[in-house]
């Protein structure tokens, strides 16, 4: 697992390839073994590789022209049916992503989160685009293809950033 975490990496070209349906399943399990308040699980998770909704999403987010040339996108969405406080459907749901992108490298996979919620226009675009009821509130978007670059480790590692007992 710590292999994964330090791996991960924001990757943003992508080989013109689809990503398999079973790599994209394992993805959506590994997202919904996320920990979550109260075990509600208030995610929906749209998944894409429809050309047409990819290459609008640029339209209403400005920082995810890679999506153009992406094998797959994940619209992970918070269902405010099951879970009405904000917060929490926040956490959940980025837990659900973290999830995500650390499962996208153990399959070999370049993945980028490109944050939605709260800005919005964006969240008014993607809810349009994706026709998503009034009650699903999509809070990010998760480029996904086989990769098209790789990135070295980057220690971020920073003892000035450690407490101990009390500020």
């Amino acid at each position: 697992m710590l292999e994964a975490i330090r791996n991960r990496r924001s990757i943003r070209k992508y080989a013109k390839q689809a990503v398999p349906p079973e790599k994209l399943e394992i993805l959506l399990r590994a997202a919904m073994q996320a920990p979550t308040a109260r075990n509600l699980q208030p995610w929906e998770f749209v998944v894409t590789q429809n050309r047409g909704i990819m290459n609008r999403i640029p339209e209403v987010h400005p920082y995810s022209q890679m999506v153009r040339t992406a094998g797959a996108a994940i619209l992970v969405c918070g269902n405010k049916k099951l879970r009405n406080d904000i917060s929490y459907l926040l956490e959940d749901c980025s837990a659900a992503v973290q999830n995500i992108l650390l499962e996208a490298v153990n399959q070999e996979l370049g993945a980028v989160w490109l944050g939605i919620y709260p800005k919005e226009d964006r969240v008014r675009g993607i809810s349009r685009l994706f026709n998503l009821p009034e009650h699903i509130i999509p809070i990010a978007l998760v480029s996904i293809g086989i990769p098209g670059e790789t990135k070295e480790f980057e220690n971020r590692y920073n003892t000035g950033k450690i407490h101990t007992d009390c500020w």
